[in-house]
This record gives structure tokens, C-alpha cells and sequence, in this order.
């Protein structure tokens, strides 16, 4: 077995690549759990992100739910057309502009939602409850801090 030094790029950079590799790790591992949840409900991730953010967030314009749900353009309007198609919203006139309309979440999508977010919110729970609160919040504190600097 042929084994190579590692090769290094400064111990900092080096750290600083071994922790965004742990956290995507984490985020494939959680996003993966996510997807096997939510094929029991026959929806995508993308369609979850987008009856979610209705559900909680109430009635919004397109760009609000691409930008709410980190999504593209392109790929957001695909999902609300199959959502607006199978039923799960509907899109009902802008009142300050009747050129655009308002997407809302119908009760075929409230029901959904309400029966699959409870245990959802339990499995985010379980998946962190490694941590302390003081834990949490400083994981928390840390990643915001990152992300807004970025």
C-alpha cells in the first residue's frame, strides 16, 4: 500500500479546510435523512422548502419564496408549477400589482405540512441534541458569524 505524506497548505488552512468538510459531511448526512422523510409524504426537498416557508411565513411573491428558500429562479418556478398542478398551492392576484400574483398554501398543503413538520422538528431536535443549550447557541453565534462575513 502506497501511502503519501498529506500534503499541507498551512495549519490554519488546513483546519480551516477540515471544518467546512465536516460541516458539508453533517449537511449531507442531515439533508439525506431529510429527503428519506419526506419521500413518505411524495414530496422533493424543494417542494418542502416551499410549503414550509408559505405555511409559516404566509402568502409571498415568487422572489420572496426564492429568496426565503436560497433557491434559483429557474428552478423555483418549476416547483411552484408542479405545486400549483398537483394542488398543494394556488396563486391568487397581487392587489398592488395585478401583473404579479401572490402564491398561498392551500388546505392540501396545510394538512401536509402540519402532519409532517412536528415530527420533522423533532428529528432537527434529535440530531442536535448532543449539544448543550450554551452549545447550541454558540454553534449557532459561530456559524451566523461566518455567514454574514461571507
Amino acid at each position: 500500500m502506497n501511502t503519501k505524506p498529506l500534503k499541507t497548505y498551512g495549519k490554519r488552512t488546513d483546519k480551516s479546510m477540515r471544518t467546512i468538510v465536516r460541516i458539508e459531511k453533517f449537511r449531507s448526512k442531515f439533508h439525506n435523512k431529510l429527503i428519506d422523510y419526506l419521500d413518505g409524504f411524495d414530496l422533493t426537498f424543494n417542494q418542502f422548502k416551499v410549503l414550509e416557508v408559505l405555511y409559516h411565513r404566509g402568502d409571498l411573491n415568487i422572489g420572496s419564496i426564492t429568496k426565503l428558500t436560497t433557491s434559483t429562479p429557474g428552478n423555483i418556478t418549476v416547483v411552484v408549477r408542479n405545486l400549483k398542478r398537483d394542488g398543494w398551492i394556488k396563486a391568487i392576484s397581487d392587489p398592488e400589482d395585478r401583473r404579479a400574483s401572490i402564491l398561498t398554501i392551500n388546505e392540501k398543503g396545510i394538512e401536509v405540512i402540519e402532519k409532517l413538520f412536528p415530527d420533522h422538528a423533532k428529528n432537527v431536535h434529535k440530531l442536535l441534541e448532543v449539544l448543550s443549550d450554551d452549545e447550541l447557541d454558540t454553534l449557532y453565534e459561530l456559524i451566523n458569524k461566518v455567514y454574514k462575513a461571507n
